[in-house]
């Protein structure tokens, strides 16, 4: 890969960041004569249904002709369904199956399970494992992973998920935390704001683990059509259970519906877009946050097509003033997230928006940006403040180094010559 790069530090910063998932954060095992594989998140010993998912995802493409490689996806994915299995309603998972939550959540006012790290509800949660397991499905072949206890994992997703289309009560997941930061909690006794149950799957936190002002979540339930659609297939063509596929399909039709009815605001300049969140009475939320699924990383992952006009007219919204976590500065641009605050880029956002960009001189830009903003360390951090990349907010953050290689790796591919010349 690196003889194909033209700039030598974003080659460098490559070599890096590509391997720092596998380098730093894999812990492989083995769990009642199965791979089993413990993945943390970087800085914080514990392992996110999400995070996790995306850490390896890049690896897929080299897992047909890797052993061992396949062994480490394959514990992923089963330990990622025994997760689902302890608690469907948790974001972050103990190495431990009977420790205590992470320190800042021992508190939390809500059902507590032992093994579990924190307890805040996002759809995406149960997204990216389906995600994961499919693609590896995909790439490899190998059936192993979907036992009887992954079966029973996918049928907890499609539960978790009808439970919180609340049509008929709010389900039986609440969250409440005392905290100086109001994003940090849920209000109303922990369920959320009013909404609508017009048949979008309540969220009540965003991929950033920030609570979510209005809980239809759009860009999480789009992906989550997309990944009840995966699920249908490998229900049909692994797992033999046409019960589960006409299910998930049933679900995928139905939230897929909603979205396209609620989901959608005016915006003064742009016109017709996808709003961030919505509530079904007819308030909309019109931001973008850096994390996935949001409104630039739709097409990303294929909740619609890159050339999609109504993506195309919500992705130059995102990346515009008019979304109020854009910021420009000294050091960049991109969008940030209300989890680090205002005049904050994420270097995740630049990448996204490398990964969803059609033009190369958009994609050039992109890069210079990564390439200049790791303040010397050669690696993807959390945030820097827009005019000083040198305040930056963790050093170790494996996700944001896997994805930046995943991108690198995208341009090898499709874009060799953008890749090969100097990024000036």
């Amino acid at each position: 890969m690196q003889r194909g790069i033209g700039d030598r530090a974003l080659a460098t910063i490559f070599e890096n960041c590509f391997p720092n998932t596998l380098d730093t954060t894999v812990f492989p095992g083995s769990f009642e004569g199965k791979p089993d594989t413990y993945i943390v998140t970087g800085d914080i010993d514990a392992m996110w249904l999400r995070d996790s998912s995306a850490q390896v995802w890049p690896y897929l493409p080299l897992a047909k002709e890797d052993a061992k490689l396949r062994a480490l996806l394959e514990g992923a994915i089963r330990r990622q369904a025994r997760m689902i299995l302890l608690d469907p309603y948790a974001n972050a998972f103990m190495r431990d199956a009977t420790a205590t939550p992470l320190s800042w959540a021992v508190n939390d006012k809500t059902d507590h399970h032992p093994g579990v790290g924190e307890r805040k509800w996002e759809i995406d949660s149960l997204c990216y494992p389906v995600r994961l397991a499919h693609g590896y499905w995909k790439a490899t072949g190998d059936t192993r992973p979907f036992d009887a206890g992954w079966k029973e994992a996918a049928w907890t997703i499609v539960r978790t998920f009808r439970e919180q289309q609340r049509k008929h009560d709010p389900g039986p997941y609440s969250f409440q935390r005392s905290s100086p930061v109001p994003n940090d909690s849920v209000s109303l006794g922990g369920f959320g704001n009013p909404a609508l149950p017009v048949g979008m799957i309540f969220s009540m936190f965003r991929p950033s683990d920030d609570a979510c002002i209005y809980p239809l979540f759009v860009p999480a339930n789009m992906f989550a059509v997309v990944c009840l659609r995966k699920l249908a297939e490998l229900a049909r063509h692994v797992l033999d259970d046409p019960k589960l596929a006409a299910e998930s399909e049933a679900l995928a039709a139905e939230v897929d519906h909603a979205v396209q009815q609620y989901g959608k605001t005016h915006h003064a300049q742009f016109g017709e877009i996808w709003a961030y969140e919505v509530d079904g009475y007819g308030n909309a939320l019109m931001i973008d946050d850096a994390d996935a699924p949001g409104l630039v990383t739709l097409s990303y992952l294929e909740s619609c097509a890159a050339e999609d006009a109504l993506y195309q007219r919500t992705r130059r919204f995102a990346l515009s003033d008019s979304n109020p976590y854009f910021c420009r500065g000294k050091a960049g641009e991109g969008v940030g997230s209300p989890h680090e605050g205002i005049n904050t880029i994420w270097p995740m956002s630049i990448t996204y928006r490398a990964l969803t960009a059609t033009g190369e001189h958009e994609i050039r830009q992109c890069l210079r940006w990564l390439r200049d903003t790791t303040a010397g360390t050669g690696f993807m951090h959390e945030s820097f403040k827009k005019d000083d990349a040198a305040n930056f907010t963790r050093p170790w953050f494996a996700w944001a180094n896997t994805l930046f290689g995943e991108l690198v790796v995208k341009l090898a591919a499709e874009r060799p010559a953008l890749l090969a010349a100097p990024i000036r």
